[in-house]
């Protein structure tokens, strides 16, 4: 079983943390992104607690898009109405109103404008609850991370695997390649000339397009990167970049083998590879 150390990208972690009468609700959501897209949302908060919230982050997350919503309770808020503000704002509405031969306004209206509801807070939220509640949230994050990131490792290894496959009968196919230019080329001429070919000259000519067919080092090349890709899901850290990058170097070396060759069967086993491979580009995609 591989290590969960091939995380995926997406995910969701809520924590809670109380302190000196401030509660703290902090939900991180994690989806695909070729970098670090970091958002916060919710309670403002002091720029200093954003630089630590940033930095906390940044050691649990290499890459993604991360959403941070912060909800905040202080026993020391209350809610106040501006009475005053509440009738100019019933006043403006009121004229508007007429102006446009509209009902109202109601009440609901009139307490949503500006300045007419207040939060007077005596204290400022405390800093130690935000960052606690940020905490249990990235750790419930990266553990659900984590283990998306073992099924991902699991079904890349299961694609490589098959890749692997269809490589070994695409190489047995490619060491046949010679002969069977030879038995068809000779056929061929035959056909034409209507009488035995100079072995020669038959020898030159299927020398020639069996160069122009091999794709030996083109397998050696695929055969590597397979390879490559296996070691990147046993190892640590963001290896999804170097796994995408892989994916675009195999269909490269399959688009190759495809056009050099001359035989439906390998142009078959191309397809298929080229139908795992999509099916791995998929799965990369969600790899931090």
């Amino acid at each position: 079983m591989y290590s969960p150390r091939v995380r995926s990208m997406t995910g969701f972690g809520r924590g809670v943390a109380e302190h000196a009468r401030t509660r703290a609700t902090v939900d991180v959501r994690a989806v695909n992104h070729r970098f670090l897209d970091l958002k916060l949302r919710g309670a403002a908060v002091p720029p200093a607690v954003e630089e630590a919230i940033s930095a906390r982050v940044r050691t649990v997350i290499e890459r993604g898009a991360v959403a941070i919503s912060i909800h905040i309770a202080n026993e020391g808020t209350t809610t106040r109405i501006d009475t005053a503000a509440a009738g100019a704002a019933h006043v403006r509405l009121s004229e508007l109103a007429r102006t446009l031969g509209v009902s109202g306004p109601d009440l609901a209206l009139v307490l949503a404008q500006p300045g007419v509801v207040n939060g007077d807070t005596r204290e400022e939220p405390d800093a130690t609850s935000v960052l606690a509640a940020l905490d249990g949230a990235l750790a419930q994050l990266s553990a659900m991370r984590d283990a998306e990131g073992q099924a991902l490792a699991r079904e890349l290894a299961l694609r490589f695997d098959e890749l692997t496959q269809l490589r070994a009968q695409l190489e047995k196919l490619a060491s046949e390649m010679p002969a069977l230019i030879q038995r068809r080329l000779h056929e061929r001429l035959r056909r034409l000339v209507a009488e035995e070919v100079e072995p020669a000259r038959l020898a030159q000519e299927v020398a020639m397009l069996a160069d122009r067919a091999d794709v030996t080092e083109e397998m050696v090349r695929l055969a590597s990167h397979l390879d490559q890709g296996r070691a990147l899901l046993a190892g640590a850290g963001a290896v999804g970049r170097r796994l995408d990058f892989l994916v675009q170097e195999i269909g490269r070396e399959l688009n190759t083998i495809g056009s050099k060759s001359t035989l439906a069967e390998i142009s078959s086993l191309v397809v298929d590879a080229k139908a795992v491979l999509e099916k791995v580009r998929e799965q990369v995609q969600n790899v931090e």
